[in-house]
């Protein structure tokens, strides 16, 4: 059951990455039509890749080949992703507007980052843009068995923080957001912003906002909510 936490009574924030927090949106296509281009297979719309993604990388090749492709060349074409995406993650990826700023205004709340890329990449990228210092964890896909939607790096990071569930959020741009807050009976804040956001449409969150500086406000008491 989920608690019936006020947004004042918050005290750990846990964000996804992309589409979230940075806007990665054409390094990944570029990455994934590299691949497809390496295995003779035509460029895909950036906007198809994106609808591939937050999942983890398996399931962003195994969409973005088709339903024809076998096991063995979905991990080939991941390998290659891998490499590529390493070198060009940060070609064109930056923070959505306001980030940085809402992270500066959040304070003293407890921060985390929990996404379904992998881990090294995620601490790489967020590093990358200067970011990483504003959370206490960096969790990504490969950090646990399971990935989101499954509640465990929720769990991980409660434990960690020493924070209970009525005093977590989740903060992202997907379905996949919203119900790893569901498995955990954490509250969720969806950002119509992002990569998934349509999917908030039919999943939707306890508390919708458009723009990551609305989040403190809504913290405070001051906000909209859905």
């Amino acid at each position: 059951m989920i608690p019936e936490t006020k947004p004042g009574e918050i005290e750990l924030l846990i964000f996804d990455l992309d589409g979230t927090l940075v806007d990665s949106e054409l390094d990944l296509a570029l990455s994934v039509n590299a691949v497809r281009g390496e295995m003779g297979l035509d460029p895909l719309p950036v906007a198809q890749v994106a609808s591939y993604v937050g999942q983890g990388v398996t399931v962003l090749i195994q969409r973005a080949l088709g339903e024809d492709a076998t096991q063995e060349t979905v991990e080939k074409a991941a390998g290659l992703f891998l490499r590529t995406y390493r070198e060009h993650m940060l070609d064109h990826t930056v923070p959505y507007p306001g980030v940085r700023e809402a992270l500066d205004e959040l304070g003293t709340k407890k921060r985390a980052v929990l996404t379904n890329k992998p881990v090294h990449f995620s601490q790489a990228m967020l590093a990358g843009l200067g970011m990483d210092h504003y959370f206490a964890y960096i969790y990504g896909g490969n950090s646990f068995e399971q990935k989101k939607p499954d509640p465990v790096g929720v769990f991980t990071l409660m434990r960690d923080l020493n924070v209970t569930r009525e005093a977590t959020l989740i903060v992202g741009d997907s379905d996949t957001d919203v119900l790893t807050g569901r498995n955990a009976g954490v509250r969720t804040c969806g950002v119509t912003y992002g990569i998934g956001s349509k999917s908030l449409e039919t999943t939707p969150p306890d508390w919708l906002i458009g723009d990551l500086r609305e989040l403190p406000a809504l913290l405070d008491g001051k906000g909209r909510s859905t």
